[in-house]
C-alpha cells in the first residue's frame, strides 16, 4: 500500500476509553491507539471512566475528560507516525443514550477554536452542564414511568419508538435534567448525543443525530421517521415543543448514514496536519457501529463483551416488544437492528473475578477465573441430566433486563420437576461456583430473549434446533477462551464461534468502515455492497470455539426455562419490597 494512499479514521468514545483506528481503502487497519480514562487522563477522579452519586443512582462522565482524550488520541496517532494529510474521511461511534448540553457560548467557541490551544482549555466551559449521564445511570425511574404511561403503556411506547422506557434513554434523561436543573436547561442551546458530540468536535459545529442513534431516545417514531409530538411535549413540560426541537436540531436527522456533513474543522488542519478536504460523516451509536464491523448474514449474531453485554442482529422485520430494542440500521434503509443490552456485563464479571484468589501470574488477571469456570461442570450438574442446576443473577449495578436493583441471587433449579429453591452455602460454594454461573446467566438471558428470532438452518443442517448460524464475539471479553467456549455451548451457532481480528476495537472499526463507504461509494451503492466486496474473511475473522454441541445445547435449553423462573421470582421479591 502506497504511503500516499487514503486512510479513514474511526473513533469509539466508550465508557472507559477513547479508541482510534485508521484503515485503508481495502479495510486493513494501519494504526490503532487508545486513551484510557482511568490511566491516561489528568485531573479527573474517575473509576472505570465514570463518577457516581450513589444516593441518586447517578453515573456520569466529565466532558472535559473526553476533550482531553480526543487531543490525546490524535497526539498518539501522530507519535506513531501517521500522516494526517492522508485522512480522507472520519466517522465515529459513541456510547448510546448519553446526552451533552451545549451553551450558546460553547457553540460559538466550537466554531472559532485556536489551534495553539487544547480542546480542553477552550471548551471545558462550553457546556450548560459539565457532565454527561452514562448508560449505567439509574436515576430516572420516575421519568421512565411517565414515558411508559404517556402513550398508554410500555408496549405502545415500544411499538412506536422501538423500546420501552429505560433509565439510560435520552428522553427520560432530558426530562430529569429539565426538572432537576431548570436554569441549566434554559442555558442549554443544543443537546447532543455522545455520537453527535464526537462528530461536532471534528466538524467545528453542532452535528445532527444519525438515523440509528436517534432511536435510542424514546422520542423518535421509527416507522413514521419523525419526532413524536406527544413525547416531545412530555419531555418539554409544555405543548409548545419548539424550544426543545431547537435544542435537538429537530430538522437535521440524516437518514443517509454516509451523508457528507462538511469538511473537518480548521483546528485539526492546523494543529495536526489534516487535509482540509477531509470529510466528516455522521457518527452513530456504539451498538449500531458494532454491526458495521463485519458484513452480517441472516442468522448471524454479534455478542459484544465490553463494559455492558450486548446481543445484536440485523433483520428486515420490525417486531418490537418491551423486552428488546429495535432501531434503524445505521446505513441501510428498510433494515432494523435488534438489540439486547445489559448494564452488568464486564464489570459484573470482574466483580466475580476479584472475589476469587488472585492469579499466580499477575500479568494474567483472568487465569484463576478461567480455571475455576472451565473446571466446573455445566450448570454445576452431576452426570444425571435431571440433577439440580445452579442458576444465579449477578448485578453489582441496577439492571435493565430484568429491571431490578443491584443484588446477587443464587437458586437451585430442578429441571425434572421445575422446582426452584433459594441456594444456601451447603449447595453453592462461594465464590467458586459463581465463576461459571455468571457466564451462564448472562448467556442464558441472551438465549431466552432471542429464541423467537432465530430459526433452524436449511439444507444439510435442517435437523438442528433453532440457533444462530454464527456467533461473533467482539469487545474485551472476546479474547477470553473460556467465555468463547461457554458461549458456543449456550447459544449454539452451527458454524461455530468467531472473533474479529480487532475484536476489542469493533466499534471504532465499524466507524472507520462507514467513513470509507461515505467517501468512496458510487451513487446508490449500499454499505453491504462496498464493504462486503472488500472484506476478506480470512484476514479479519478467526474461529475460536465450537458452536452447537448436541446434548449440551439441549441441556442449556432446559436451563433457559429455569432462568426465566429465577427472573420472575426476583421480580416478585423486588415488588414485595416496594409494597412493604
Amino acid at each position: 500500500m502506497s504511503k500516499n494512499s487514503p486512510l479513514y479514521l474511526g473513533f469509539d468514545l466508550s465508557t472507559q476509553q477513547l479508541k482510534g483506528i485508521a484503515v485503508t481503502s481495502s479495510l486493513k487497519a494501519e494504526h490503532e491507539v487508545k486513551f484510557d480514562f482511568d490511566v491516561d487522563s489528568r485531573g479527573f477522579s474517575v473509576k472505570k471512566g465514570v463518577l457516581t452519586n450513589e444516593a441518586e443512582n447517578e453515573v456520569f462522565a466529565p466532558l472535559a475528560m473526553w476533550l482531553q482524550a480526543i487531543d490525546g488520541v490524535l497526539q498518539r496517532l501522530k507519535d506513531a507516525g501517521m500522516d494526517f494529510s492522508r485522512i480522507r474521511g472520519i466517522s465515529g461511534a459513541g456510547m448510546q443514550h448519553g446526552s451533552v448540553y451545549w451553551s450558546a457560548d460553547g457553540e460559538r467557541a466550537l466554531e472559532s477554536l485556536n489551534p495553539s490551544e487544547s480542546l480542553q482549555d477552550q471548551l471545558a466551559n462550553a457546556f450548560a452542564h459539565p457532565y454527561s449521564p452514562n448508560w449505567q445511570d439509574a436515576s430516572t425511574q420516575k421519568e421512565c414511568d411517565a414515558f411508559d404511561a404517556h402513550l398508554g403503556d410500555e408496549t405502545r411506547l415500544a411499538l412506536l419508538t422501538g423500546s420501552k422506557a429505560h433509565h439510560r434513554f435520552t428522553g427520560p434523561q432530558i426530562l430529569r435534567f429539565r426538572t432537576k436543573y431548570p436554569e441549566k436547561y434554559q442555558e442549554t442551546s443544543r443537546i447532543c448525543l455522545v455520537s453527535s458530540f464526537l462528530a461536532s468536535i471534528f466538524l467545528g459545529k453542532i452535528a445532527p443525530f444519525d438515523i440509528a442513534d436517534v432511536c435510542g431516545m424514546n422520542l423518535w417514531d421509527i416507522k413514521a421517521g419523525t419526532w413524536d409530538e406527544r413525547l416531545l411535549s412530555l419531555t418539554a413540560g409544555s405543548s409548545d415543543t419548539s424550544d426543545l426541537k431547537h435544542k435537538l436540531g429537530a430538522a437535521e436527522v440524516h437518514e443517509d448514514g454516509g451523508a457528507f456533513l462538511g469538511n473537518i474543522s480548521p483546528y485539526f488542519v492546523q494543529r495536526y496536519g489534516f487535509n482540509p478536504s477531509c470529510a466528516v460523516a455522521p457518527s452513530t451509536g456504539d451498538n449500531p457501529s458494532t454491526i458495521l464491523a463485519l458484513p452480517l448474514r441472516p442468522l448471524d449474531a454479534i455478542v459484544s463483551l465490553g463494559t455492558s453485554t450486548t446481543f445484536l442482529m440485523s433483520t428486515p422485520y420490525y417486531k418490537p416488544n418491551p423486552a428488546v430494542h429495535f432501531m434503524n440500521h445505521p446505513t441501510t434503509p428498510g433494515i432494523y437492528m435488534f438489540m439486547l443490552c445489559y448494564k452488568n456485563g464486564g464489570l459484573a464479571r470482574e466483580h466475580v473475578r476479584d472475589s476469587l484468589p488472585p492469579s499466580s501470574d499477575a500479568t494474567k488477571p483472568w487465569q484463576q477465573f478461567d480455571q475455576v469456570a472451565s473446571g466446573t461442570s455445566p450448570l454445576g450438574q452431576s452426570s444425571d441430566p435431571n440433577s439440580p442446576m445452579k442458576i444465579g443473577l449477578f448485578f453489582p449495578r441496577p439492571e435493565i433486563v430484568p429491571n431490578v436493583q443491584a443484588g446477587t441471587w443464587r437458586f437451585i433449579y430442578k429441571p425434572d420437576t421445575t422446582v426452584l429453591e433459594a441456594a444456601d452455602e451447603t449447595c453453592w460454594k462461594q465464590p467458586e461456583d459463581d465463576a461459571r454461573a455468571i457466564l451462564e446467566s448472562q448467556l442464558l438471558s441472551l438465549r431466552l430473549r432471542s429464541r423467537d428470532l432465530v430459526e433452524s438452518p436449511t439444507g444439510a443442517n435442517a435437523h438442528l434446533p433453532p440457533q444462530p448460524r454464527r456467533v461473533y464475539l467482539v469487545g474485551g471479553g472476546s479474547r477470553n477462551a473460556t467465555i468463547a467456549k461457554i458461549a458456543g455451548q449456550v447459544l449454539g451457532g452451527w458454524e461455530g464461534v468467531y472473533r474479529l481480528d480487532v475484536g476489542e476495537n469493533a466499534c471504532a472499526l465499524g466507524a472507520a468502515y462507514k467513513a470509507v463507504w461515505s467517501v468512496e461509494r458510487e451513487e446508490k451503492q449500499s454499505f453491504e455492497e462496498l464493504i462486503g466486496g472488500r472484506w476478506n474473511e480470512d484476514h479479519f475473522v478467526e474461529k475460536i470455539a465450537d458452536g452447537y454441541q448436541e446434548g449440551i445445547f439441549e441441556k442449556y435449553g432446559r436451563a433457559v426455562e429455569g432462568l426465566d423462573m429465577v427472573e420472575k421470582e426476583v421480580l416478585k421479591e423486588e415488588k414485595n419490597k416496594w409494597q412493604r
